[in-house]
C-alpha cells in the first residue's frame, strides 16, 4: 500500500460523525491536491476491508455524487442518521457540515 493510500485511509477513518468532506480536500491533505478521483478509487475498492464511513465524503459541490439510486439513498440516509442536513440532490451546506481536521487541532 502506498503512503498516500494509508494517509487517505487514515483521513476518512477520523472524519468525525456528522460532519463530511470533500474528496479534493482528503487528496490535498494527503499529499497530493489534484488527485481526488484516487480518493474515489480508494473508497471504492478499501471502504469494506477497512471499515471506512465512506458516506461521509462527497464531492466539491458539497454533493452526494453517487448516481445509482440505491446507493445515493444508502449514503443519504447515513448521512441524515448522523445529523446531517441533505438537501435537494443531495446537496449538503459545507459551511455547517465540512470537517477542517486542520482548525479542529488548534
Amino acid at each position: 500500500m502506498t503512503p498516500f493510500t494509508e494517509d487517505v485511509i487514515k483521513i476518512i477513518r477520523n472524519i468525525p460523525a456528522g460532519k463530511v468532506m470533500t474528496y479534493g480536500q482528503i487528496a490535498g491533505l494527503a499529499g497530493s491536491p489534484r488527485a481526488a478521483r484516487q480518493v474515489v478509487r480508494i473508497l471504492h475498492s478499501m471502504s469494506r476491508k477497512h471499515e471506512l464511513p465512506w458516506h461521509r465524503v462527497i464531492n466539491a459541490q458539497g454533493q452526494i455524487a453517487l448516481r445509482d439510486e440505491e446507493s445515493f439513498e444508502e449514503q443519504r440516509l447515513n448521512l441524515e442518521t448522523e445529523g446531517v442536513d441533505v438537501g435537494l440532490q443531495g446537496k449538503i451546506d459545507l459551511e455547517r457540515f465540512q470537517w477542517n481536521p486542520e482548525i479542529a487541532e488548534t
